[in-house]
């Protein structure tokens, strides 16, 4: 199997990605991105080569990634077809969540194959991106003959993964940007909720930080919707209200999310088999007459 591996884009991903597969023995021939300080950062941590074009990239590895902005993938990629750049036998992969591997299809005139490679993690710097990518669960979708290298990739950058139809693609994003990006949200939500009694952002952060890792713990042990606590969990109607009240007072723009939150949560509890049909209903009563207000 070959190991030469070209990386164009060196963000938080292409950059972890290198570090990664040349510390698992891949051969890093190549790499290119348009700001000198971030090739800089991979070249310095793993000595690779740093070529003067995307097309000097591409032509010296067997494994391409484009590890750009999920807007310039297609634009990189149809500007390497242009170039004949591309090569019969090669992968070539994207790593975006929310794009499909159609972005790189001008590569299979060439007798290449395409791939979008997503982990489902969050990144904010490479340093924690090199940290988290082992352990971590990735889709693949593309050629079926690229699965098998693919998997290898994945096996190689420490995760676990699953194939993805492309047509689904659109759903799997919008289900990780909710977990991911919305999970900020709502933390957010109960920190200025704290804020609003007088407890500083950062003991607020400081004082929320432990029941959501006990949260997520929960889910982690016992799963959805057995790990669901709480009033709406309790069925405890006169507390919700409570709440919707003291928002309705000192944070009404908060109200929404709260209601639209609870509507939600309410059928979770349901499942769980703490609350019968008729509570299910009073709270979802009680959540849209919030939300219509």
């Amino acid at each position: 199997m070959t190991s030469k591996v070209g990386i164009i884009g060196l963000g938080v991903v292409g950059t972890a990605v290198g570090v990664v597969l040349s510390n698992k023995g891949y051969e890093i021939t190549g790499v290119y991105d348009k700001l000198s300080e971030s090739t800089r950062t991979l070249v310095e941590r793993i000595g690779c080569a740093t070529c003067s074009s995307p097309q000097e990239v591409s032509r010296s590895a067997d494994i391409l990634f484009i590890t750009t902005s999920d807007m310039a993938i297609k634009d990189v990629a149809d500007k390497l077809a242009e170039s004949g750049a591309f090569h019969s036998g090669q992968v070539v992969i994207h790593m975006s969540g929310s794009q499909t591997s159609q972005l790189l299809e001008n590569a299979s005139a060439f007798g290449a194959f395409v791939l979008s490679i997503h982990p489902l993690q969050s990144f904010a710097s490479v340093d924690r991106a090199v940290a988290n990518l082992p352990g971590s669960i990735f889709s693949i979708e593309g050629d079926k003959e690229a699965y098998e290298l693919g998997r290898t990739l994945v096996t190689a950058l420490g995760g676990e993964s699953f194939i993805i139809d492309r047509h689904a693609k659109v759903l799997y994003h919008a289900g990780a940007c909710t977990v991911s990006n919305y999970l900020v949200t709502v933390i957010d939500l109960g920190m200025r909720l704290l804020e609003a009694v007088g407890l500083p952002r950062q003991q607020a952060s400081q004082a929320l930080f432990p029941l959501i890792q006990g949260s997520i713990n929960n889910i982690g042990d016992v799963g959805i919707p057995t790990a669901l606590t709480g009033p709406i969990a309790r069925g405890d109607i006169k507390t919700v209200l409570d709440h919707l009240e003291g928002l309705e007072g000192s944070m009404p723009e908060d109200r929404l999310l709260y209601a639209c939150l609870g509507l939600y949560t309410a059928p979770i509890a349901f499942n769980k088999g703490t609350i019968d049909a008729d509570q299910a209903a009073r709270f979802r009563e009680i959540f849209y007459r919030a939300i219509q207000k």
